[in-house]
């Protein structure tokens, strides 16, 4: 008995001195609009899809559902071969300047990413394979065009560099908006998903119209807002989510209804 416990006192030791020197990277995977409200944002879309597009989807997806794909371009982040896709997860552009007369970022930007996966899993030309791999990154990416603060600030990396307490916890303004109150409503993704008041067809039509650019310019727009609502060192917590969890709510809806949008225009 003795032997075993002294045993099971190396392993975990061993255990965690190994993932004390593994790359940060590795140990932590930022996950936009947190797992479940990227998963919603799947589920949403799902439901206003036309007959010809959730085949071809379930064709090039063999079956799997935009809910559970909605997360891929976040599980690849820790694998330096698809690196050059970092920056495809937002834009940073000046309040007082617009998208067409910013410096663009060479590595490209969301708004690039969309139309380029756009075009690529329109393409019957490409193999199955890759259709699937540039829409699961459209999923995700038309997921964080609408967490507003993917269009931030170059200066604090989208509200990442402003360090705030959620309910006494160290975090910041970014992860608050990307997943904590998310996390906090605790509701599944399915939940999110259906508890929403229902919709007229003429307000889905509303939600739904203009371009990348013009749901980008409604974030900015936003995320002006969000900014506002906390400076660093502000302890957050039940007024903070009372305040600001409708929009998010809003926004994953808008999301899941936009990206339907999309996906029903390029293949259905």
């Amino acid at each position: 008995m003795k032997y075993l416990l002294i045993l099971s006192l190396i392993v975990l030791t061993s255990f965690s001195a190994s993932s004390n020197n593994m790359p940060s990277e590795a140990l932590e995977i930022k996950n936009d609009w947190g797992k479940t409200g990227h998963r919603a944002v799947g589920e949403i879309a799902s439901k206003h899809l036309n007959r010809k597009a959730r085949k071809a989807i379930k064709d090039i997806l063999d079956g799997t559902s935009l809910a559970e794909v909605s997360i891929y371009a976040d599980e690849i982040r820790s694998d330096k071969k698809y690196r050059a896709y970092g920056p495809w997860h937002y834009v940073n552009v000046p309040f007082d300047t617009s998208y067409g007369e910013a410096e663009k970022n060479p590595k490209g930007d969301i708004i690039v990413a969309i139309n380029e996966c756009m075009t690529k899993v329109q393409n019957k030309t490409l193999s199955k394979d890759d259709r699937a791999f540039y829409l699961k990154l459209l999923v995700h990416f038309i997921g964080d065009l609408h967490q507003p603060l993917h269009t931030g600030r170059s200066e604090d990396k989208g509200g990442n560099d402003i360090q705030v307490r959620w309910f006494n916890e160290g975090s910041n303004l970014h992860r608050v908006w990307d997943s904590e109150m998310i996390d906090f409503y605790k509701m599944s993704y399915s939940e999110l998903s259906s508890n929403r008041e229902d919709l007229t067809k003429t307000q889905i039509k509303q939600w739904q119209a203009g371009t990348v650019l013009d749901w980008a310019n409604e974030s900015r727009a936003l995320v002006q807002t969000v900014y506002k609502t906390a400076n660093s060192g502000d302890k957050l917590g039940y007024e903070y989510m009372y305040e600001n969890f409708p929009l998010v709510r809003t926004q994953l809806h808008k999301s899941g209804l936009r990206l339907a949008k999309v996906l029903n225009d390029i293949l259905g």
